[in-house]
C-alpha cells in the first residue's frame, strides 16, 4: 500500500510515518529526511540545499523528485508513505509519472488536519523540549521560519486536498488528538480499503 500523509509542518506525519514503518513495515519516504541528510552530507547538492533551507524556503521539484525517485528503485517493503511529498502540484503529477514506472500505483492520501495556532505552540515546544533534553532544535524550528514554512504550505500544498479530492484519493483525520488516536483513525482509513 502507498499512502501520502499531508499536513503543514508540525502536524505530526513524521511520528506517524514512524509508526506506519514499525507496524506494517512501510517504508518512509521524508523529503524533510532526505534533504536534511543531504545537507550535512558537505556535497555540492548538500550545500546548495542547506542554503535553502535556511533561508526558510522549499527545495526545487528536480531536486525533490530525483531524491525519491532513488528510493522507488529500491525496496518497497510493505509500500512507501510519502511524508512532506508531494508539496506542489507539479511534484504530484510528477509522483504519479514516477509510481506509473516502477508499475505502482497511490492508495489514499491521508490529510492530518491542524488548528494553526495550535500547531505553532506544539512547533515552538517541540524546540524547547529538544533543548531542555540537552539536545538541539532542529535549525527551522524557530518562530521565523515557521512563518516561512507555513506560507509555502497554504500556498504550495494545501491545493493538493482538492487535487487528491477530485482524484477520489482523499480522507481526512484529525491531527491534534492523542498520538494513539491519531494512530488508531489512521488504520481505520487504511484498514477500510
Amino acid at each position: 500500500m502507498n499512502i501520502i500523509l499531508l499536513g503543514p509542518p508540525g502536524a505530526g506525519k513524521g511520528t506517524q510515518s514512524a509508526r506506519l514503518v514499525e507496524e506494517r513495515g512501510m517504508i518512509q519516504l521524508s523529503t524533510g529526511d532526505m534533504l536534511r541528510e543531504a545537507r550535512t552530507s558537505g556535497t555540492a547538492m548538500g550545500k546548495k540545499v542547506a542554503a535553502i533551507m535556511d533561508a526558510g524556503e522549499l527545495v526545487t521539484d528536480e531536486i525533490v523528485v530525483g531524491l525519491i525517485e532513488e528510493k522507488l528503485q529500491g525496496d518497497h517493503g510493505g509500500g512507501f508513505v510519502f511524508d512532506g511529498f508531494p508539496r506542489t502540484l507539479a511534484q504530484a503529477d510528477a509522483l504519479t509519472a514516477l509510481l506509473e514506472k516502477y508499475n505502482t500505483s497511490l492508495d489514499v492520501v491521508i490529510e492530518l488536519a491542524v488548528n494553526d495556532e495550535v500547531l505553532v505552540t506544539r512547533i515552538i515546544g517541540r524546540a524547547a523540549e529538544a533543548i531542555a533534553a540537552g539536545g538541539k532544535a532542529r535549525a527551522d524550528d524557530n518562530e521565523e521560519s515557521l512563518k516561512t514554512r507555513l506560507m509555502e504550505y497554504y500556498k504550495k500544498t494545501s491545493p493538493l486536498i482538492g487535487y487528491y479530492y477530485a482524484k477520489g484519493q482523499l480522507a481526512h483525520v484529525d491531527g491534534l488528538g492523542e498520538i494513539e488516536q491519531v494512530a488508531a483513525d489512521i488504520a481505520g482509513v487504511l484498514d477500510k480499503g
